[in-house]
């Protein structure tokens, strides 16, 4: 790994979400082709991307019972202790209607209303992603969404892997279509004759998956346009590079445009880090895909001391945060900008990932500047609610009509007045 002095202006910025030309006429045509064709349209563009051209869109009891036999104890265990982890988590974030009154009779409040139906990508292609259907799902479920509609692109045995499945059964989830692509986000916003539509969009995808999400949002809402992964290490002279570089390797076999950046006041853990990447990477199955992210968007930044690497830190703005220091949660409080913080040596990136409980769906690219990880309430609407008395509108009327008038709301002004006239 490249060891730099840091600079003033440091930057996750990676332009990926935009698509070249190519690439966003065809999700274009891809979407007109759902939305005049419908299931036919599924269909062939599911022969055509995925290989295998399917009777059903529906997942089957068969299905489902197949992938209970193919599935480990130890590991449908884990599923379902990582699913109780996970709810717990989010069931604190939950929020409640709430209302108040004043003694002039004005009843204000905000009324929370899950949406009506969400709809979840899960990735296919050559992974699996158990984790990913957790972190959408429950927190749709804790919010209170009564419709929850899974697709993800079928095998080439027309199937899901079996974890996908069984993931699915635990938490619930009755309705799964085996599409995936651009094609299955257009027949979650615009509906086909299997599948009606939704309200949200959530979960990751490919290029062709973020461009879908992207013009269909206004439509439908989407969660957001994420980008590859990443992780930055803050550390300082008593972390342990063997963990750094485990850690910063975790995140760089993702995707060759992920980035894993270290950030250190000490120039002899930098160089000790940069040895054990080019160590581990030696034995990593995904060695070629860590190698080029840890080429093009690695780096170990040496600070002259912790508060410039915590502004480092801070101006990264990461998707995840790892503080490996003598005392990392004095530095909670310095920390302004992360998608999700892991404090000290055993909280690992892949506890967040599978299994402590927070969610794992976080702002990417720098934008944890003004961005939040996925949460409940993703998935519910605000409303207000006001109810003012007679004695209300008598005290604060005349208020009112004065800001009426000031921006040039004649009959505005006039809707106060004819019920204060009325009362006269």
């Amino acid at each position: 790994m490249n060891i730099v002095n840091v600079t003033k202006d440091v930057s996750l910025k990676r332009t990926i979400e935009a698509g070249t030309e190519t690439q966003q006429q065809a999700v274009t045509q891809i979407i007109e082709k759902v939305k005049a064709y419908g299931d036919d349209a599924l269909g062939a563009l599911t022969e055509k991307f995925d290989g295998v051209r399917l009777q059903s869109f529906t997942v089957t009891k068969d299905e489902l019972e197949k992938a209970y036999d193919e599935i480990d104890a130890e590991a449908l265990a884990a599923i379902r202790e990582a699913i109780a982890n996970i709810r717990d988590f989010h069931a604190r974030q939950k929020r409640e209607t709430w209302i108040t009154t004043k003694e002039d009779g004005t009843m204000l409040g905000q009324k929370v209303t899950p949406l009506d139906s969400v709809g979840v990508y899960v990735p296919g292609g050559r992974a699996a992603y158990p984790s990913s259907i957790m972190m959408n799902v429950i927190p749709a479920q804790v919010a209170g969404v009564e419709r929850i509609v899974m697709v993800s692109p079928p095998q080439s045995n027309g199937s899901w892997p079996a974890g996908v499945l069984v993931t699915a059964n635990e938490l619930g989830v009755s309705e799964m279509y085996k599409v995936g692509g651009a094609q299955a986000i257009a027949a979650l916003a615009y509906g086909t004759e299997s599948i009606s539509p939704i309200d949200k969009i959530v979960g990751p995808g490919n290029i062709y998956v973020a461009l879908a999400k992207r013009a269909v949002f206004g439509q439908v809402d989407i969660d957001m346009i994420a980008g590859p992964s990443e992780i930055v290490v803050l550390a300082d002279k008593n972390a342990n590079s063997v963990f750094i570089a485990a850690d910063l390797l975790s995140q760089a076999e993702h995707d060759p445009m992920a980035s894993a950046i270290l950030v250190t006041p000490c120039g002899e853990l930098a160089q000790a880090v940069a040895d054990e990447v080019a160590v581990q990477l030696e034995t990593l199955p995904k060695r070629d895909i860590a190698e080029a992210s840890i080429r093009d968007y690695g780096a170990i930044y040496v600070t002259k001391d912790l508060e410039e690497a915590i502004d480092t830190v801070n101006q990264l703005a990461p998707e995840h945060l790892e503080v490996l220091t003598e005392d990392p949660i004095q530095l909670l409080g310095k920390i302004k900008h992360a998608g999700a913080i892991f404090l000290g040596p055993y909280s690992s990136e892949p506890v967040g990932d599978y299994f402590a409980g927070p969610n794992h769906v976080l702002p990417t690219n720098g934008t944890a500047r003004f961005s939040s990880p996925l949460n409940v309430d993703d998935f519910t609407k605000k409303s207000s609610i006001i109810y003012y008395s007679q004695a209300a509108l008598e005290l604060n009327g005349k208020q009112i009509t004065t800001l009426a008038r000031l921006e040039g709301l004649e009959a505005h002004a006039r809707a106060i007045e004819k019920r204060l006239e009325e009362e006269k």
